[in-house]
C-alpha cells in the first residue's frame, strides 16, 4: 500500500517549536541532528525519513525556527515601528521589552538571534554559513528598525539634526546583544533594567536645544 498520504505522526508546530528552543539554547552548530529529531518528537524522536519530508534540511529548519521565535518573542521590532507612539518611548519601550524577553527562565535566556549563529564558521560548509547569514540578516533588520526609530527622532524634532545617528545606533544595538550574554552570565536583572535609564541618557544629550 502506498504510504506518501500517511500523516507524518508528530504535530509539525510542536516539533518547529521545540527545535526552536534548541537551537536558542545550544546554538545551529552544536545543535545535532539527533538531538532535534528527540527533541521534535516530544523525547520519543522521529525518524529521518520523518525529518527530511517535512523540513528538507537542518538549515531549512533552522530558518522555520527562527521566523517562528520572531513571531512569538520578537515584539520589540513592533514597538520599535508604532508610530502611534513617540520615537523616545518606542526605544525605551523596546529596550525593556527586549531585556523581559532575554531574562525570562521560561525559555532559553537571551536572544535567539544573537546566541543561536553569531558569526560563520568559515567556508566549506554551506549548511553552516546560510544559517549564520539568516541570523545575520534578522540582526541587520533589527538595526535598520533601529537606526529608523532613531531618524523618526531627528524628524519629530526631538534629536537634534546634529546628532549622531551611527554612535547612537551602535549604542542601543551594542546594548541589546549584550543583554544576551549578561543574562547567561547570571548579572542581576535588576542592574539590566537600570542600564535603560543609563542609555536614554544618550538621546536624552542629543536632543534639540540639549
Amino acid at each position: 500500500m502506498a504510504t506518501a498520504g500517511r500523516p507524518r505522526g508528530f504535530d509539525r508546530e510542536a516539533a518547529v517549536d521545540s527545535a526552536m528552543l534548541l537551537f536558542w539554547e545550544r546554538g545551529y552548530d552544536r545543535a545535532s541532528l539527533d538531538e532535534l529529531r528527540r527533541a521534535m518528537g516530544a523525547g520519543k524522536g522521529i525518524s529521518s525519513a520523518s525529518f527530511y519530508a517535512a523540513f528538507e534540511s537542518k538549515d531549512a529548519l533552522y530558518r522555520e525556527a527562527l521566523s517562528r521565535y520572531m513571531t512569538l518573542h520578537g515584539g520589540m521590532v513592533g514597538i520599535l515601528r508604532d508610530q502611534g507612539l513617540p520615537p523616545r518611548e518606542r526605544l525605551e519601550r523596546a529596550l525593556r521589552a527586549s531585556i523581559a524577553v532575554q531574562g525570562d527562565s521560561a525559555h532559553p535566556l537571551g536572544c535567539m538571534l544573537t546566541l543561536s549563529a553569531p558569526f560563520s564558521s568559515g567556508p566549506g560548509n554551506r549548511a553552516q554559513e546560510g544559517a549564520h547569514a539568516v541570523a545575520a540578516a534578522g540582526r541587520a533588520y533589527t538595526r535598520e528598525v533601529l537606526r529608523d526609530c532613531l531618524q523618526a527622532g531627528v524628524d519629530a524634532g526631538d534629536l537634534a539634526p546634529g546628532a549622531d545617528l551611527p554612535g547612537l545606533l551602535a549604542l542601543y544595538d551594542g546594548f541589546l546583544l549584550g543583554v544576551s550574554i549578561q543574562v547567561r552570565d547570571g548579572v542581576p536583572m535588576a542592574a539590566i533594567e537600570a542600564a535603560v535609564t543609563c542609555a536614554m541618557a544618550a538621546w536624552d544629550a542629543c536632543r534639540t536645544g540639549g
